[in-house]
């Protein structure tokens, strides 16, 4: 494979890719401005390891990249990604001399000249010749690449130096037990002393800043948009106190996790959470499920049934889908919040309680009640202390923070090695509407997680198999990257010509897929659709009562 065909650029959105990772082409007196910014502050030790420790990343992801765009080749033509992408990079000129390896004994013995060093021709403007070596991110790249590539330490050094007066540079590279100096050269990649001290006071920060965050059994909310901050400041003001609190927001958000989260801050937090799905229970059914049942208060009553108001006594209690509560259990759940005591179903006697209830809904209250759906006397009682829980779609600065998250609880669930994101899913996340919220995310990022392959990063096809791109960029030709044009369209009527639909059959179409992927959710279909709810509500009961052409 000709590697430039990995290079795309976008001439209408200013990026760059290279095997589905973002690129940037940078001046080299820019980059080698940086450089000597770094000698100057830390001094050259502290400089070198910093440099090396880069390279080394960076030579670790390519060494990813070279496994898929040359999986069934031989070996060496296989490693060889390597150097070249460095070439390809600007970064050097490699030329392989020695290349001597047995993967089953574990040697390696390899012997690379460079020619053309960026460092060297920076450090040389910049400082003038010198007596030791100092091609440090090169090199720190070709260890990189290379221990990853195998799949175990491998140490190069670099014997000669162009900075130093030597024709060209070269670097010798072994199994890392081969280097008598093994030790010292490795721990050129590990924290310097100073980062160390540093990353000990950010995990006592961290630690001391976990006692504050709003967290559950699963972990602390990860958000840091403005709109999840100033729901997450309503959450932590309720927290201490015995508010009634109503969590509202679309399918998906996660107002369970909020709710969990509330009772986790509260004075509560020893007691019981129990949470109860008032739209998942029979109308028959809620309220001996809610209040409880005395023994023969109904067919099949053989004993007596604590609700779970009394198992969440002294702790809280969440009303998940309360816009569903049938109107009789609304009785007596307003009942239960105005003076703290409840009938069990065919009892004759009050019992005390102390529950906090928090409710949740992703459905228009005060459109229920104007139904007589719900009651406004108890929509008062409870809208005492609304928060709203953003959808994901106003939380774009998230996405990235709750992909990573997810991935590590995965990927741990799983047993997957997984090396994060692919710069071309991190951008198709981006953009994707989520209709489906918090929970389409996790779907998505667990699908992922069990499709990729251990030690690769998850790509865009594992995150949304079969479908288009959703980026707004379409491959045109080698190395160019333009957005889609007329021939987009063309195809797309080719196509709908080829399966012989209609434009009424189309519609039905897209209408049965919105609101499939948003999970019955008809108002995130519509938004998916730029309808609004009523016209996308007219649209599927014509679909139903078969008015239209079936697809």
């Amino acid at each position: 494979m000709d590697l430039r065909q990995l290079i795309q650029f976008s001439a209408a959105d200013g990026r760059i890719w290279m095997g589905g990772r973002r690129m940037v082409l940078l001046h080299l007196s820019a980059l080698g401005s940086l450089r000597r910014e770094l000698l100057l502050s830390f001094g050259r030790e502290q400089s070198r390891r910093v440099l090396m420790r880069a390279g080394h990343a960076s030579g670790r992801r390519d060494a990813v990249l070279a496994r898929q765009v040359r999986g069934e080749a031989a070996l060496l033509e296989m490693f060889l990604v390597g150097p070249q992408l460095h070439m390809l990079q600007g970064a050097v000129q490699v030329t392989p001399e020695r290349f001597d390896v047995d993967i089953e004994r574990g040697h390696f013995d390899g012997v690379f000249r460079w020619d053309h060093s960026w460092e060297v021709e920076t450090h040389i403007r910049d400082f003038g010749p010198q007596t030791e070596p100092v091609c440090w991110m090169l090199l720190g790249y070709a260890s990189g690449y290379t221990s990853e590539f195998f799949g175990r330490p491998i140490l190069f050094k670099e014997t000669e130096c162009s900075a130093c007066g030597a024709p060209s540079c070269r670097i010798v590279g072994k199994a890392a037990a081969a280097w008598p100096e093994a030790e010292a050269m490795a721990g050129d990649y590990e924290p310097d002393s100073m980062l160390i001290r540093l990353e000990d006071l950010q995990s006592q920060i961290e630690s001391l800043r976990s006692t504050l965050e709003a967290s559950d059994d699963l972990g602390p909310l990860v958000g840091k948009s403005n709109a999840f901050d100033s729901a997450l400041a309503l959450l932590r003001k309720a927290a201490a106190t015995q508010v009634t609190v109503l969590l509202t927001g679309e399918t998906g958000v996660g107002k369970e996790r909020f709710a969990r989260a509330l009772h986790a801050m509260s004075p509560r937090k020893d007691k019981p959470f129990v949470a109860i799905n008032c739209a998942a229970l029979p109308a028959e059914l809620i309220e001996s499920e809610l209040f409880g049942a005395e023994k023969g208060a109904y067919t099949g009553a053989s004993a007596p049934r604590v609700g779970r108001f009394e198992r969440a006594d002294g702790g809280t209690l969440m009303l998940d889908e309360l816009g569903e509560l049938p109107l009789s259990a609304q009785a007596k759940l307003l009942r239960v919040l105005q003076l703290g005591e409840l009938d069990r179903l065919g009892g004759t006697q009050s019992r005390k309680i102390n529950v906090r209830v928090v409710a949740a809904t992703n459905v228009d209250l005060e459109v229920a009640v104007a139904s007589g759906r719900f009651r406004r006397d108890l929509l008062y009682r409870l809208n005492v202390y609304p928060i709203r829980v953003p959808p994901l779609r106003e939380r774009s600065d998230d996405i990235e923070p709750l992909a990573m998250h997810l991935l590590q609880r995965f990927a741990a669930l799983h047993s997957k090695q997984v090396a994060g994101f692919s710069d071309r899913a991190l951008d198709a996340m981006r953009r994707h509407a989520w209709p489906g919220n918090v929970r389409e995310l996790e779907n998505l990022i667990e699908r992922g997680v069990i499709l990729v392959s251990d030690g690769e990063p998850i790509d865009v096809d594992a995150l949304f198999p079969g479908l288009p791109d959703t980026g707004a960029l379409t491959v045109t030709a080698v190395g160019t990257l333009e957005p889609p044009s007329v021939a987009a369209s063309d195809s797309l009527f080719d196509e709908v010509s080829r399966r012989g639909l209609t434009l009424d059959a189309m519609e039905q179409l897209l209408i049965k897929e919105a609101v499939a992927r948003s999970g019955g959710n008809l108002a995130a279909a519509a938004r998916a659709l730029g309808l609004t709810r009523p016209q996308l509500s007219y649209r599927v009961q014509r679909l139903r009562s078969g008015d239209v052409p079936q697809p």
